[in-house]
């Protein structure tokens, strides 16, 4: 593992977030039907959560894309955000988690009620179950609308693999994937994760991915 690690990290590739990009399956069906549903939804805010890798950027993007807004990383919410936000219909905050300004979200939380917009959170845990401080605050999420994107499926696994090596420009035989599906573990993370391995693994080797490799890369998952 410390010799994989030690391989071209700074290796960049282009991710594709169009819409046509995500693939729809059981496990994220449901939040994907939201999105595309604005604004007709039964509440002005709504919380995507999953694990990392499941999908909420690419969420994200399509909505941001189709209806528009200001989008912004939790990690980088300052004051000045209130001022911002007045001029856009839609707000998007990314990555929520404990470490957040509370005090701020809260703020936030209210001037969307107020002035009729509409805030759109993701997060890994469901935010009505984040162990936010401020008691308000923690009232407050309960008025969220919650989709989960689960655990992926074969068909989900199958496109995601695809996917991520596409945007690699890395193809690879059918077979190849048939017999990785059956073996990954079943995580979000732990299929990038497996990508990597792969991509780097080949690199290393100087020679396309073929099953010496996947398997090597299986190992060490």
């Amino acid at each position: 593992m410390r010799d994989l690690n030690q391989l071209i990290l700074e290796f960049k590739f282009d991710r594709n977030f169009k819409d046509q990009d995500f693939y729809v399956s059981g496990s994220n069906e449901s939040a994907y039907k939201i999105i595309n549903s604005w604004p007709n939804w039964e509440r002005k805010f709504l919380n995507i959560c999953g694990e990392k890798f499941s999908g909420k950027s690419h969420l994200v993007n399509i909505f941001e894309k189709k209806y528009g807004g200001m989008k912004i990383d939790s990690k980088d919410l300052k004051d000045d955000f209130l001022e911002k936000i007045k001029s856009h219909k839609n707000i998007v905050i990314e990555n929520l988690d404990q470490n957040i300004n509370e005090e701020l979200l809260y703020s936030i939380y209210n001037s969307v009620d107020l002035n009729d917009k509409f805030l759109l959170t993701t997060s890994i845990l469901p935010i009505n179950k984040i162990e936010f401080k401020l008691k308000d605050l923690k009232s407050r999420c309960d008025n969220f609308l919650n989709y989960e994107i689960l655990n992926p499926d074969d068909n989900l696994i199958h496109a995601l693999i695809i996917k991520n090596l596409s945007d690699r420009q890395i193809l690879i035989d059918k077979k190849l994937v048939e017999y990785i599906i059956k073996r990954i573990n079943r995580s979000y993370g732990k299929i990038s994760e497996f990508i990597y391995k792969i991509d780097q693994l080949s690199l290393k080797e100087k020679k396309p991915i073929d099953f010496k490799i996947i398997k090597k890369a299986l190992e060490i998952n």
